[in-house]
């Protein structure tokens, strides 16, 4: 158990340093990644051009992170707020303009020998379009 909120802590870790590559060495090579409110895709390749398309589009920092794991360390959860800004427009999304963020979130982990072998990100969409519709004027 305590292997497995290590991992999870290492993945959030080299996440908030925008680390793709170490993030990507903590993943399984067929890792399952459920995209909120989306669809499944699988395996690494297929997540590092995610993390490539979401790094072009938002500014993100994970911050207040709680790692929660079941007692055989195959099963794993986190919680936590992101602090992030809307810096190019995403597909299908409204203009981004530099719009900043704060909303939390969460995500459900499958390990498989020591590996992240499923991610599931959850946040409330709703409040995110809501934050970014806002436009504040000075």
């Amino acid at each position: 158990m305590n292997e497995t909120i290590e991992l999870i802590r290492r993945y959030y870790d080299a996440f908030n340093r925008a680390d793709w590559p170490a993030m990507l060495g903590l993943l399984t090579e067929h890792v399952a990644h459920d995209i909120n409110q989306s669809g499944r895709e699988t395996g690494r390749d297929t997540f590092a051009r995610f993390l490539e398309r979401m790094n072009t589009s938002y500014s993100e920092q994970l911050k207040n992170i709680v790692i929660m794991a079941d007692a055989t360390g195959t099963r794993a959860a986190a919680e936590y707020v992101v602090h992030g800004v809307y810096k190019a427009t995403d597909d299908g999304l409204p203009l981004a303009q530099g719009q900043s963020y704060v909303l939390p979130g969460g995500a459900f982990f499958d390990v498989v020998d020591g590996k992240i072998a499923r991610i599931s990100n959850y946040y409330n969409l709703e409040e995110w379009l809501g934050q970014v519709r806002r436009i504040d004027v000075d």
